[in-house]
């Protein structure tokens, strides 16, 4: 509803407010760009269950700033306060790490994902239908809902760090995007699946960007079809990660089950980029949700490389590598599929041009995953000039890709 609402703001054309949502999108990545880190150190020094709650209340003052919104700007204030509490997902990710067995993480954050996935099948769709009632009314639902969501934390979520794990002190020079690089830097076995991280939401881009475009300019579909197929992959998705990612672990193990995800969104993307009809593309679809099956497990892997006290930094450092693909993806396919259907188009008639990188972007993932999954690598990750710490009966299969292009750094010391 949010175009529908610029436009009643600013008079024009709903191709004008496709230029302001354009700017809204940016800005909400760039606050969650800038505000993971900050939101993952808090957490590690005062508790997830502070900054969720603070998100919380935050995110439902939000929609209740866009809901009362009289001029344009207060939309931009709305939509930074967003992206600034829509960086919980990280601290979520770290609640996550605390309360979970090494063993049985995978299957939580599958679990978690799915729940986001049905978040967005079914936001979207309760949001067009209170939008016919009123432009405004969606806006009231959501903060309804954060506030509900505020709640529930207040009353019923326990904390799941304890104090003794805290970090001892919080330093501004670790909450910002740099900060939580360094971070990678220190443990430089995650760098590898860091790399693989950013590279698969960068890909995931090219369906949010061009899908629409795509496949009315190539198969004529309406936005009903474009609904119903877009609800069939968010259903798919959440299906594997929910329920697959569970069943599969035990049998594949981690380092399998990225390899599998990885190679089947590959073909995914190929059929959505170059199938001749629309009946071969819609095949792309299972492939592509099957893909879901290397996040979890991807997750699951880093976060046994970093101690309580700083799986929020690390959180907020995979966030901010996700918000620095929302900030340049959109446009980089976006211009990618307007190039391939113009007459300058270094290939002729390729308008899937956007899901072949997306494929091509995967496939150096899946080269990055590897060599970062081998098993040989069989100690969990030290900071660089530390000795590795071997743990009983546990292997960590990190490695890392670019680990020895980058100068070591010493570590902190234990707080």
């Amino acid at each position: 509803m949010l175009p529908h609402l610029i436009v009643e703001l600013i008079g024009g054309s709903i191709a004008q407010a496709a230029v302001w949502v354009g700017a809204f999108g940016a800005l909400f990545m760039l606050m969650q760009f800038v505000f993971s880190p900050v939101q993952g150190a808090l957490s590690d020094r005062y508790g997830r269950r502070t900054v969720i709650l603070i998100s919380s209340f935050g995110l439902g003052m939000d929609f209740i700033v866009m809901a009362l919104a009289p001029v344009l700007w207060l939309l931009f204030v709305g939509r930074a306060i967003s992206g600034m509490c829509a960086a919980s997902f990280t601290t979520a990710n770290a609640y996550i790490a605390d309360i979970v067995p090494k063993e049985k993480r995978a299957a939580a954050f599958g679990t978690l994902g799915a729940a986001f996935g049905i978040g967005f099948i079914v936001g979207p769709a309760l949001g067009g239908f209170l939008g016919h009632l009123s432009i405004r009314l969606p806006f009231w639902v959501a903060a309804g809902l954060s506030l509900v969501n505020f709640c529930y934390g207040w009353f019923v979520l326990p904390e799941s760090l304890p104090p003794e794990r805290r970090s001892k002190r919080f330093e501004w020079r670790h909450a910002n995007p740099l900060g939580a690089v360094m971070l990678l830097r220190r443990y430089p076995q995650v760098f590898g699946l860091a790399a693989v991280f950013f590279l698969i939401n960068l890909a995931q881009f090219s369906l949010n960007s061009t899908y629409v475009l795509y496949t009315d300019y190539r198969f004529g579909w309406g936005p009903q079809v474009v609904g119903y197929t877009l609800g069939l992959v968010g259903l798919c998705s959440g299906l594997v990660q929910a329920v697959l990612v569970r069943r599969l672990m035990p049998s594949l193990g981690e380092r399998r089950m990225i390899l599998l995800g990885l190679v089947l969104c590959i073909g995914g993307y190929v059929l959505f980029g170059l199938a001749p009809t629309a009946w071969l593309f819609l095949l792309g679809i299972p492939l592509l949700s099957l893909g879901g099956l290397a996040g979890p497990p991807a997750q699951a892997l880093v976060t046994h490389q970093v101690d309580a006290h700083e799986q929020g930094r690390l959180q907020g450092a995979l966030s901010s590598l996700a918000s620095l693909a929302g900030i340049f993806g959109p446009a980089l396919f976006a211009n990618l599929f307007a190039l391939f259907i113009s007459n300058h188009a270094p290939v002729h008639h390729l308008p899937g041009a956007a899901f072949v990188l997306a494929a091509l972007l995967l496939a150096a993932a899946t080269l990055v995953a590897v060599r970062a999954t081998r098993p040989s690598q069989t100690t969990v990750s030290a900071p660089n000039d530390e000795a590795p710490i071997a743990f009983p009966g546990e292997t960590s299969p990190l490695a890392a890709p670019v680990a020895d292009m980058l100068p070591n750094e010493p570590p902190e010391s234990s707080p």
